[in-house]
């Protein structure tokens, strides 16, 4: 008993040591060191180091404190990576438009796209078709799949939005409501996740709920993409 107490402890000590570590590499992140020096001097791997201080936003000063402390060597190096990486990633659009430069699209084939993207992120009990995604993109394509595969009444939807406590909840349901092109009036009261403000996400416009109240909908979805899979295609 004492031992598994004594464990316990120890392990409480381990995470509260972990959590000072991972402030201070933000903080010493923020002022412009490099992940090498912050590895050193916190005693960490350069990897844990990399994964915690990702997110953060370098304030200009801080960028040409980190840039001034890379070598000739170094700079060529990232160079050269980034280089790699945008001509492989043109080369993957030039694949991408060669194959669906003669994709023909047609209403069965974009119900049956619709029912695997709900597959994929959808409500999996069929009470209700409830579709929940940050991408805006993603939830653009599904609700315009969603209106070109079933009769709806537009009354019908529902939208929750959650946000973090640093947006402009206006500006964020203007935007979303103009993306699923779903009035105001017709979205909940937004649900605000709290943020300690220090890894603040750019270019993120918050995770939405879209529902639909139509039992016999949600089912003809679960029961298409389910026979789909089972043709083994």
């Amino acid at each position: 008993m004492q031992f598994k107490f004594i464990s316990y402890i120890m392990g409480c000590i381990t995470i509260i040591v972990k959590i000072i570590e991972k402030r201070k590499s933000l903080e010493l992140r923020r002022s412009g060191c490099s992940v090498k020096e912050i590895a050193n001097d916190l005693g960490v791997s350069k990897g844990t180091i990399s994964l915690w201080v990702k997110d953060v936003i370098l304030s200009k000063k801080a960028k040409r404190s980190i840039e001034n402390k890379m070598t000739a060597g170094q700079k060529a190096s990232i160079l050269t990576i980034l280089t790699k990486t945008k001509n492989k990633e043109r080369e993957a659009t030039k694949f991408a438009k060669s194959v669906l430069s003669n994709f023909v699209t047609n209403n069965l084939f974009e119900l049956i796209l619709c029912a695997m993207i709900y597959e994929c992120e959808g409500c999996k009990i069929n009470k209700e078709v409830a579709f929940t995604n940050s991408d805006p993109n993603l939830i653009k394509i599904f609700i315009q799949l969603f209106r070109k595969s079933f009769d709806l009444d537009e009354k019908k939807f529902r939208v929750c939005v959650h946000l973090h406590e640093y947006h402009n909840i206006n500006k964020q349901l203007n935007f979303w409501s103009k993306t699923l092109r779903i009035p105001i009036e017709q979205f909940s009261k937004p649900y605000l996740k709290k943020n300690s403000g220090i890894n603040i996400k750019i270019g993120y416009q918050g995770c939405v709920r879209l529902r639909y109240y139509d039992v016999s909908i949600a089912r003809k979805f679960r029961a298409l993409s389910r026979e789909f899979m089972n043709m083994g295609l």
